[in-house]
């Protein structure tokens, strides 16, 4: 029985995000994480002090997120049917693959129509500049994004389950979610976020390496697992260049370069060898890299779980 819960809401979850995505009109609680963010922001983020509390907004939100899981989870353990309905319902929450790959095909379906049309539905998913990029810079942008949110919105969540159950998954979709509302280096957040910005490098250091390799893997080119990390460590985040470099390496193109943030030019290291034109029919290549990847990342989470039962 122990082993089923576990491995019950793994399956549904997994199931249910290959099947709905993240529909608009379901709730969702990372946008409750994202409104308890921006109140203790507003709250806090001014005068002296703003490190330390923005450490303090950190930690404390986290507290709350895990704490909240592990006791719901306590309370419910001796129910197992709403134990796995619990369970399943907050991991397919924690999960975004299926979503991830529509809103970068909704990318190419709008730059079908124009540059224009796809440059503005690019910024719906980065945080560069997006209104002077041309066709190929806005696939290869896509084909970044696909790669390094592979590894935050779907291996990290499965790797913190797999260690801490829907707590540890909860958790760092917390910690994921603080960095990217406060976690940016202006004016506004240098300090205040800084904290919130290291914790989820930490949290991200060995999910986006195992995704890395496991998108290696499933293309028979983990024989480029060295080169892997020679060209991930160029990326100035010391986690996202890893599956960017893998994706590269897989496609034999380069991304990186220099791009355009809230106005600022950043010159980028460029990833991978091959400047080369990125055709549309690529796209079902690297969503299905996506997918593989995750249905690997699931079945050794499985067998490692009844493994370890044994």
């Amino acid at each position: 029985m122990e082993v089923l819960i576990y491995i019950l809401p793994l399956l549904i979850a997994y199931i249910l995000d290959l099947i709905l995505g993240d529909p608009r009109w379901l709730p969702h609680p990372i946008r409750l994480y994202g409104n308890f963010i921006y109140a203790g922001e507003r709250f806090l983020n001014k005068g002296d002090f703003r490190f330390a509390k923005g450490a303090l907004l950190t930690i404390i939100l986290c507290f709350i997120a895990f704490l909240f899981f592990y006791g719901v989870n306590i309370f419910i353990k001796s129910y197992p049917i709403l134990y796995v309905v619990f369970n399943s319902i907050f991991l397919f929450y924690a999960l975004a693959n299926r979503s991830l790959i529509q809103e970068g095909k909704a990318v190419f379906n709008e730059l079908d129509k124009g540059i224009t049309q796809g440059g503005k539905r690019l910024s719906w998913i980065v945080g560069r500049d997006t209104s002077q990029l041309n066709e190929q810079q806005i696939k290869t942008a896509v084909f970044e994004t696909l790669s390094e949110n592979l590894s935050d919105g779907v291996i990290a969540p499965l790797f913190y389950y797999a260690i801490l159950g829907v707590p540890g998954a909860m958790l760092y979709k917390m910690i994921n979610t603080l960095d990217s509302m406060i976690g940016y280096k202006n004016d506004r957040y240098l300090y205040f976020g800084k904290f919130a910005a290291k914790l989820d490098d930490v949290f991200n250091y060995i999910p986006s390496r195992i995704t890395g390799i496991i998108m290696l893997t499933v293309t028979g080119k983990v024989h480029k697992t060295t080169e892997m990390f020679s060209e991930g460590k160029k990326h100035s985040s010391p986690n996202a260049g890893y599956p960017e470099a893998a994706l590269a390496l897989i496609l034999d193109c380069r991304f990186g370069g220099p791009n355009y943030y809230h106005g600022k030019l950043v010159d980028k290291p460029y990833i991978g060898y091959h400047d080369r034109i990125l055709d549309d029919s690529e796209f079902k290549t690297v969503a299905k890299i996506n997918h593989s990847t995750t249905f690997i990342c699931v079945v050794g989470i499985l067998f490692l779980k009844l493994f370890l039962s044994l």
